[in-house]
């Protein structure tokens, strides 16, 4: 198979990180959405990343359906619980992770556009979804990894979106205020999957 992405991606490094806990093996294809030469709405019709390409030629979008789908094809290591209640609090994790990124993204768009175009208001709006989020996120950490005692997908979902944050707004200092993300952070960086997937320096 095949993942078309974009090294800085947290959808892209969540999916890459599943790939490599399962040690599924795949070929990375680095296309940049935003690039005019781009060839990923000939997989996507949205255009977005990350799209996984199957042998017999079908994509999956969306990095939720894909990592959804890694589990299925091998279930072992277990990072989506099968106990319902568990796998509820695993997915919400990954929302939320992912919500942070959306409104980390959005801003990271918006501050591209020309100065007297951009939106002050929607720019802090989107702001205080990181705070909120990296709030709930703290406070939400339940044991060792972010779900509990087990490493799962929510320790790669958030894992992705922290190290998208330190990519791209180096202003927030959430190790300095978050003390247990910031422990999580110390043991994704012992998992090879977390080291060799960090986006290259922006």
């Amino acid at each position: 198979m095949k993942l078309i992405a974009s090294p800085t991606s947290p959808y892209a490094r969540k999916v890459r990180m599943v790939l490599a806990e399962k040690n599924i093996p795949f070929e990375l294809i680095i296309d940049i959405p935003w690039n005019a030469d781009t060839d990923v709405p000939k997989f996507n019709p949205l255009g977005k990343i990350p799209v996984l390409v199957l042998e017999g030629g079908e994509t999956l979008y969306d990095s939720r359906v894909i990592v959804e789908y890694l589990e299925d094809v091998k279930p072992w290591p277990l990072l989506i619980p099968v106990d319902a209640q568990d796998r509820i609090a695993v997915k919400k994790w990954e929302a939320l992770a992912d919500g942070v990124a959306d409104a980390a993204a959005t801003i990271f768009l918006e501050r591209k556009r020309p100065e007297a175009q951009q939106s002050p208001d929607w720019i802090a709006r989107q702001m205080r979804k990181i705070e909120n989020g990296l709030a709930t996120m703290e406070t939400s950490v339940a044991g060792s990894w972010c779900a509990g005692e087990a490493f799962t997908l929510a320790d790669i979902a958030v894992g992705s979106t922290l190290g998208y944050l330190s990519l791209r707004f180096p202003e927030i200092k959430w190790r300095e205020t978050h003390a247990r993300l910031a422990r999580i952070e110390t043991a994704l960086l012992q998992r090879a999957s977390y080291k060799d997937t960090t986006p290259p320096p922006a």
